[in-house]
């Protein structure tokens, strides 16, 4: 099955903190209500580092494929692009690690809802499968979404507002409109990644035919999107932040969006498409920090 390390640059290391942001947000609301269990934070978190190297393994095979990832393509070398894993062995270990990802997730549910709320379980049964269906169909196959720039539709869904809303409800069995708001930032911020990412390979994706929204928008329009992502999450927090009554002294979580800003700057300021490549850690970073801020926030801990 090919060297570990290979394995290890594979699965991208690097995307995880920002995939574990809507678990900690959702978490902390579910905490903030007097709902917490230990064993579903961790195999909630488990389950979606499962979903996240799964959608790097599928994401790396269907570009390797298509020949979207070649000599220029800015940023970390790819396992089948650079010929570290063939195929049939990159192939092999999607699935495994779907097979994995489905066991911690029919773990999950069963830790949540045991037998009694089969109804529930069934639902988050169909969004974990539907969860499996959107890592492979993002570059994988003719009709791949990621290829009609369909990914920021995606990123949003299942990063946003699964990710927070659906850990949230697997503690608490009820969700309420106010919860909306941070699952939206925790979204937004998640397909600013994802944004920055098409700005700084535009040039390749343009060339491979792959129509992200930045190909179909151009470069200075896919930087005014990018900052109204961010303005918006902005503004989706403030209002959170008012409705739920928090106190200026317990709002220091909003300090995560110092650095976000000044990225932001950076991004409104850069011309050339590869200068970008540094910001995608930065903001995925801040987010991940925002998230375990927000956290320690509403449930007091300081």
């Amino acid at each position: 099955m090919g060297n570990f390390k290979v394995w290890i640059q594979a699965a991208r290391l690097r995307t995880l903190p920002l995939s574990l942001s809507g678990i900690i947000v959702g978490t902390a609301m579910a905490q903030k209500q007097g709902f917490f269990e230990l064993g579903i934070f961790v195999l909630a978190l488990l389950t979606t580092i499962g979903f996240q190297v799964t959608s790097n393994f599928a994401n790396d095979y269907g570009d390797g494929v298509k020949g979207t990832d070649n000599a220029d393509r800015i940023g970390p070398k790819r396992a089948l692009q650079s010929g570290l894993l063939s195929r049939p062995v990159l192939k092999k270990g999607i699935i495994i690690s779907i097979a994995i990802t489905m066991l911690l997730a029919l773990a999950l549910i069963y830790l949540s809802f045991g037998a009694s709320d089969l109804i529930y379980a069934l639902l988050f049964f169909l969004l974990g499968t539907l969860s499996i269906w959107a890592a492979l169909k993002y570059t994988i196959g003719s009709n791949a979404y990621g290829y009609m720039g369909l990914g920021d539709v995606f990123v949003f869904l299942f990063f946003g507002l699964l990710g927070v809303l659906g850990s949230m409800f697997l503690y608490t069995k009820t969700l309420d409109w106010a919860s909306l708001l941070p699952a939206v930032v925790i979204g937004l911020l998640c397909v600013g990644v994802l944004n920055l990412n098409n700005l700084r390979d535009v040039v390749s994706d343009k060339k491979s035919g792959k129509n992200t929204l930045v190909v179909k928008m151009g470069f200075a329009n896919g930087k005014r999107y990018h900052f109204m992502l961010i303005f918006i999450a902005l503004l989706c927090f403030i209002a959170y932040i008012w409705i739920e009554n928090i106190a200026l002294f317990d709002s220091y979580f909003m300090l995560a969006f110092l650095p976000i800003l000044i990225h932001l700057g950076t991004v409104v300021k850069t011309q050339e498409p590869g200068e970008l490549d540094g910001e995608l850690k930065k903001l995925a970073l801040s987010t991940f920090a925002l998230a375990i801020l927000f956290y320690i926030a509403i449930n007091n801990f300081l």
